[in-house]
């Protein structure tokens, strides 16, 4: 008995002393790679709402119109197109770390070319272009690459629809924090169309040195095996005309509101409820930009549970308060309360965390290894059409009343999760 014991005594240290070695030899403790990938959607996101908190300054110091400032927003996406379209290819065939590191140095040139724009306003252009080529190309293949490092053998313990809800979290911290920033800068910094930008040029120091040590995954994205993402237990196979249907079906229609509900958050609205704000129009534009993001933060958990309930239960959560949050807004402008364009704002923004923790779920779930870049970049493409939405009011609004189109709007939102009901049960799910 006593030699028993002694053996337990013996062997449990020994036990102990393997246990924690084994698990830190393993997934868990071997460097989190998707953390440090993560760094470069946080400076895709900064990089593409920087701008959007200053517009009001740019029409009081340079003398822009509402017009021109909203094109320029706008001309984003024209660049930001190209770049998902092509990223995705690329990464695809020459792999992730040389496309995202071109990608960021393309941003941080943009950045420049902003920087530049109080001298030379015709500048503001090509920065604008350049931003959404840098931005898009790091989304496809930055939002691929911590799909990958979310996946075996990187991480063998990642729970189904955690990479979409990393990168979602990452896009949306970057989203929060580089308008607000922008903004206390322009308010108080001397040289505000300047100073605002350098957070942005440290920021992409940092993206490229933390992911410089997360390894490259194109080979084994194209291995045969299929990601534990990708498995979901609800029929979901990838490839094939079925993935085709149901991305044509579930996510297209609710792509575009990824980023049309935000930017009528702190791109619209800031500009019609101004009136009342008294010299104040650029922190509220930056306080914007920091909610609208930040519900899109807080509603992770959320967009977790109600996955786990039923597939298109995100979905139609998302939509509904997008509905909800343009309705808000349209009584906010009808009355120009400032303090109830923000409650929209945060409504708006909670719709946004989950209609993109919803897309790209659906994405990782349907899309072959190696082909998820480039449906992640036709997911991208769709959503960043959202960003023609401003200008899309501001033209509006000269035949209509605003409050009109946003309600406009919001039964749009309707229809749209109405469509994605009804393409649910055209495909049987």
């Amino acid at each position: 008995m006593s030699t028993s014991s002694a053996a337990s005594r013996t062997t449990a240290p020994a036990d102990a002393r393997v246990g924690p070695s084994a698990r830190r030899s393993d997934e868990p403790f071997r460097p989190r790679h998707w953390l440090r990938a993560g760094w470069l959607m946080t400076a895709s996101g900064w990089s593409a709402n920087q701008f959007s908190a200053l517009l009001g300054a740019y029409r009081g110091d340079l003398g822009l119109t509402t017009a021109t400032t909203t094109a320029l927003f706008a001309v984003y996406v024209l660049g930001l197109i190209p770049g998902l379209l092509l990223g995705g290819p690329l990464a695809d065939r020459r792999g992730r770390r040389p496309v995202v590191f071109a990608a960021l140095g393309t941003a941080a040139l943009a950045t420049c070319l902003l920087m530049a724009g109080p001298a030379a306003a015709w500048l503001l252009w090509p920065g604008r272009f350049l931003t959404g080529l840098g931005a898009g190309t790091l989304l496809t293949a930055g939002s691929v690459w911590i799909k990958e490092l979310s996946s075996a053998p990187y991480d063998t313990k990642a729970a189904p629809g955690t990479a979409a809800r990393r990168s979602g979290l990452f896009l949306s911290a970057g989203f929060a924090s580089g308008g607000l920033a922008a903004a206390l800068i322009a308010q108080w910094a001397p040289a505000p169309m300047v100073t605002a930008y350098v957070p942005h040029l440290v920021l992409s120091a940092v993206a490229a040195v933390a992911s410089a040590r997360a390894p490259e995954t194109v080979r084994t994205a194209a291995a045969p095996h299929r990601a534990p993402e990708a498995v979901t237990g609800e029929g979901r196979a990838p490839g094939g005309a079925g993935s085709r249907a149901a991305f044509r079906w579930l996510v297209a229609p609710l792509a575009p509101w990824v980023f049309a509900a935000p930017t009528i958050a702190f791109v619209t609205l800031p500009g019609l409820v101004g009136d009342r704000l008294a010299g104040w129009q650029t922190v509220y534009a930056g306080v914007a930009t920091a909610v609208t993001p930040g519900a899109g933060l807080l509603v992770a958990p959320l967009a977790r549970r109600l996955a786990a309930r039923h597939r298109l239960a995100t979905a139609v959560t998302g939509l509904a308060a997008v509905a909800a949050g343009l309705l808000v807004a349209a009584l906010a402008v009808a009355y120009t309360q400032p303090v109830v364009a923000l409650f929209a704002a945060v409504v708006l923004g909670g719709g946004y965390g989950l209609c993109v923790a919803y897309g790209l779920t659906e994405v990782a779930a349907l899309a072959p290894p190696h082909r998820l870049a480039r449906l992640t970049a036709r997911f991208w493409t769709l959503a960043y059409l959202g960003f023609f939405a401003p200008y899309g009011i501001t033209l509006l609004s000269t035949r209509f009343t605003p409050q009109a189109v946003l309600a406009a709007a919001a039964v749009l939102a309707v229809l749209t999760l109405g469509a994605i009901v009804r393409g649910a049960r055209r495909l049987r799910l």
